[in-house]
């Protein structure tokens, strides 16, 4: 079985700034287009199975950038739904909510079309995702690849390695970054993380 590859969209103006982004089609600012272009050698030296990717416009720049082929957009790899905080950052939060951590305390309520996730509904997404990913794996040489957004991927990091979403907290990704899941005996691994060209 191969591994799954992945990868956190390039920069945007809203990741350099530290504002949550989740629903918000932000889209890459030049330093981001360049970060994904360095990771086509990452890329391109893996045979590629199946490659999904969210319906957001920088994450799908990012996987047209690194020359993903037959894309498949899927839903449930947009980024953690922020609800209230959407656009705000964790500094501006924590003038009200000291103590606040997003991966514990989930977020505040937003408007009726983005009411906000909680790391448990964010969990369910990743579960549903590394479902689908398991069906491709199954019926594939290659690995999979996964173009998506940084939350997301670490709460599916958490979720592929048998832990609560909250522990998601454990693995920071910077953007256009590559990550790879795999496994050791048999057990899911994390292979590699936060790989840039020549890092």
């Amino acid at each position: 079985m191969g591994d799954v590859f992945l990868v956190r969209h390039g920069e945007t103006e809203w990741s350099r700034s530290g504002r949550h982004t989740g629903w918000s089609d932000v889209p890459l600012t030049e330093r981001g287009r360049r970060e994904a272009r360095g990771l086509v050698p990452l890329i391109r030296s893996h045979r590629i199975g199946a490659a999904f990717c969210s319906p957001l416009q920088r994450a799908r720049e990012t996987a047209e950038l690194i020359g993903l082929q037959d894309v498949r957009i899927d839903v449930d790899l947009r980024e953690w739904d922020y609800g209230g905080y959407e656009g705000i950052t964790t500094n501006e939060i924590h003038r009200t909510r000291p103590d606040w951590f997003l991966f514990t305390d989930g977020v505040a309520p937003g408007p009726p079309e983005h009411p906000g996730e909680s790391p448990e509904e964010v969990g369910e997404r990743a579960d549903r995702v590394l479902a689908k990913v398991d069906a491709a794996l199954a019926n594939t040489e290659g690995c999979v690849v996964l173009v998506a957004h940084g939350h997301l991927l670490r709460v599916l990091t958490a979720r592929r390695l048998g832990l609560p979403a909250s522990r998601g907290a454990l693995f920071q990704l910077a953007t256009g970054t590559l990550g790879r899941l795999g496994t050791e005996h048999g057990r899911p691994v994390i292979a590699a993380w936060n790989v840039r060209p020549g890092s």
